[in-house]
Order: C-alpha cells, then sequence, then structure tokens
C-alpha cells in the first residue's frame, strides 16, 4: 500500500467484519477444548499432541484476528484518497506497455466473481496506489519488471 492508512469500501469492510466474527467464533470453540494442562501431567502422547494441534490452530486465529481488528481501525483513521488519485476502491483505466487498456477496479479483498478486480496488495496494485492519470507506474511480475501508464481515475462504484 501507500504506506498511509487506507480506506475500504463498504463491501470490503463487511466482508472483513464476517470473517472477524467467524474466526471469533472458531477461536471460541477452540479455546474450549484447551485443557491448559502442563507436560509434566500423565496422559498419553496422543492427547497432547491433540492439545498441541488445538493450541496451534488457537494461536493462528488470535494472528488473523489481530490483523483483521488492526485493518479496520487503520480503515476507520483513513480519509478517502484526493480525487483522480487511486485509492482502494477506485476504478482505474491503465494502458499497459503492449498497448492495451483495461479498466480495473482496486480492491481489498479477492472475488473471483469481479473480473475487473485487481488487490490492492497485488503488485499493479500497489504500484497504482497514490498515483494520478497521465503517470508511469512500474511493477514486478513473475515475468520480470512491467509498466502502464494510468490513464484515468474514477470513484468507487455505487453500492449496487
Amino acid at each position: 500500500m501507500t504506506g498511509l492508512p487506507e480506506p475500504i469500501s463498504p463491501a470490503a469492510r463487511t466482508a472483513l467484519e464476517q470473517e472477524l466474527a467467524t474466526l471469533r467464533t472458531e477461536r471460541e470453540t477452540v479455546a474450549a477444548t484447551l485443557r491448559g494442562t502442563d507436560a509434566d501431567s500423565p496422559g498419553d502422547l496422543a492427547d497432547q499432541a491433540d492439545e498441541l494441534q488445538r493450541a496451534t490452530e488457537a494461536a493462528r486465529l488470535d494472528s488473523r484476528i489481530a490483523v483483521i481488528e488492526a485493518r479496520l481501525a487503520q480503515a476507520a483513521a483513513a480519509a478517502p484518497p484526493a480525487p483522480g488519485v487511486v485509492g482502494v476502491g477506485s476504478t482505474v483505466t491503465v494502458r499497459f506497455s503492449d498497448g492495451a487498456t483495461r479498466s480495473v477496479h482496486l480492491g481489498e479483498i479477492a472475488d473471483a466473481a469481479d473480473n475487473a478486480l485487481v488487490t490492492a496488495d497485488s503488485p499493479l496494485g500497489r504500484a497504482l496506489l497514490g498515483h494520478g492519470a497521465g503517470e508511469t507506474v512500474s511493477y514486478r511480475t513473475p515475468g520480470g519488471p512491467a509498466s502502464a501508464v494510468v490513464v484515468s481515475v474514477g470513484a468507487p462504484p455505487a453500492p449496487a
């Protein structure tokens, strides 16, 4: 991203809030199965391995919960990008070095149903953030360096 707090679209906020609720429910379920026993307690190795696996899962859930909470807090403190500047939620028309022009929607959460979506953490998405029409952006692809010219920047599409 640009290093500054980035706003998120209402759809992305809803998706993150739903994921957070699901993760918290999963975490409660895992926490209820943790015994909190110490390593010196009797029990077979299978019980200890299961306990370790549940503790590892709890740590994974805690980590993802913390990431989502931080992202939601950061987004709440962010102002939307200035008009004409690419930010999360912008619709951007870009012209690639081969001459092809494409309009993309810069989003935060991948959506298989949105063929025009470019995530903000993808190489192209990161390159576009903070730029405006007429600027050339450079980014790296698995095939090597690439560049594109920002043709135009539009506002986020209206909610359906």
